[in-house]
């Protein structure tokens, strides 16, 4: 019998998977918890073969991700399977870093969640080491990579241009002088490869976008 944890903080897709999984007759689901923080304490006490974690929690209620990597730390024997809604390099690579033995779409199939479920659970693995390089390397490459040749000040400015911020504002919730400010945004402009200052905004709306549903 396969002993299942189901972290998500949406009851009727918690319930809604867990009957799933019940109808198996080789599948049990052992606990269910919809707050990130409580879920370690609630796979303390039903021991777990496998922990079904959502990505995506709910305000206040953390993130699977993060689960996922105090699992691995505590309770290796537990394989952690991740569900999301988006397919997101950054969340792939998390997963993989927080040593997760699949990720898998939420747009999946019951029968294909419960082939999952028994996959890991025997030892395979959904979450592919290559694959996880190629979504680091297009992090990298990409717009998010971008991002990190930035100094720390510089992407402090780059936040709040996308907040809507002037130079004079921002300057002066820096406590740097304008001049200062209009330099360092023409510096991270350069390292953007971008040149006007609506670019660095719309892209900083992007990067906030996506993190809102990486997850």
């Amino acid at each position: 019998m396969i002993r299942v944890f189901l972290l998500d903080d949406h009851e009727v897709v918690r319930r809604g998977v867990a009957a799933a999984l019940e109808a198996e007759s080789d599948i049990t689901v052992v606990g269910e918890e919809g707050d990130g923080a409580k879920a370690l304490d609630r796979i303390r006490e039903c021991s777990p073969d496998v922990a079904v974690l959502d990505v995506r929690l709910g305000e206040g209620n953390g993130d699977g991700i993060a689960v996922c990597r105090q699992i691995t730390a505590e309770f290796p024997e537990v394989r952690s399977l991740i569900l999301t809604s988006f397919d997101s390099d950054r969340a792939l690579v998390d997963a993989g870093l927080a040593g997760a033995a699949g990720f898998i779409l939420k747009q999946i199939r019951s029968n294909e969640l419960v082939e999952a479920i028994r996959g890991v659970a025997s030892g395979r693995q959904y979450l592919d080491d290559a694959e996880v390089r190629l979504a680091a390397r297009r992090l990298r490459d990409g717009e998010e990579g971008r991002i990190e040749d930035l100094t720390p000040q510089e992407k402090r400015i780059f936040d709040l241009i996308g907040e809507g911020y002037t130079n004079r504002k921002i300057a002066q919730d820096m406590y740097l002088a304008e001049k200062t400010v209009k330099n360092y945004v023409s510096n991270l402009l350069s390292k953007l490869g971008m040149s006007r200052r609506t670019e660095a905004a719309a892209l900083s709306a992007r990067l906030k976008e996506r993190q809102r549903y990486d997850a």
